[in-house]
């Protein structure tokens, strides 16, 4: 089952937390409110889906230090939507280029706010659907073995048969019964598709030796 999205908003500022709140809620979005960047550390859920409305000045943790704990906690794909009350136009730059998806500067409209949330959300339901294509992807990738691996990779390399026989000192036939292995363990049915399966997700090279 697929858990709705949640719109955090992290901004010490009681007055603009309930505005905020209310606009996105009129549009039946989930929203959960924090006054403390630490506080939404704490009960922070990498598994639920959502984005972040953060303050940049706060009281002890500020926004961008927050987005910087999320980086190193590897949840730098949580989308994060920047509010400020100052153009400051250095740090605006220093947060987007950290991962955020927007700055926006007070006071901006309603209509604005809801485009940069509902933006931020289906970034977040790209980078979701990327982090479970690659971890399917490396979940196969475990059941090749090491020689099967060395095949794979003669194939990606875009190497006939022979010549992975020839590289690896085993016989053609060998070599088309790992190729056809790796096709049916990767869940592919045609060279293309195992090629862009491999080249566009991070999988790592097993460790067993056949």
């Amino acid at each position: 089952m697929t858990m709705e999205p949640i719109v955090y908003v992290v901004d010490d500022d009681q007055a603009m937390v309930e505005s905020l709140s209310w606009v996105i809620e009129s549009v039946g979005l989930k929203v959960k409110t924090y006054i403390r960047a630490q506080d939404f550390l704490d009960h922070y859920d990498p598994h639920q889906p959502g984005c972040i409305l953060l303050d940049v000045r706060m009281p002890g943790m500020s926004g961008p230090e927050l987005q910087t704990k999320l980086n190193e906690i590897g949840a730098s794909t949580l989308p994060i939507i920047f509010i400020s009350g100052h153009g400051d136009v250095p740090l605006a730059v220093r947060v987007m280029k950290a991962g955020a998806t927007d700055f926006l500067t007070k006071p901006f409209n309603d209509q604005v706010l809801l485009e940069s949330i509902n933006k931020a959300l289906r970034v977040d339901k790209t980078n979701r659907e990327k982090q479970q294509e690659n971890a399917q992807a490396e979940a196969k990738f475990a059941l090749l073995s090491h020689r099967e691996v060395q095949v794979l990779q003669g194939i990606v390399a875009g190497k006939q048969n022979k010549v992975i026989s020839a590289e690896l000192n085993i016989s053609l036939k060998t070599v088309e019964a790992h190729r056809a292995s790796v096709m049916k363990k990767m869940g592919v049915k045609s060279v293309p598709e195992l090629v862009k399966l491999v080249l566009t997700n991070s999988v790592q090279e097993p460790v067993s030796e056949e």
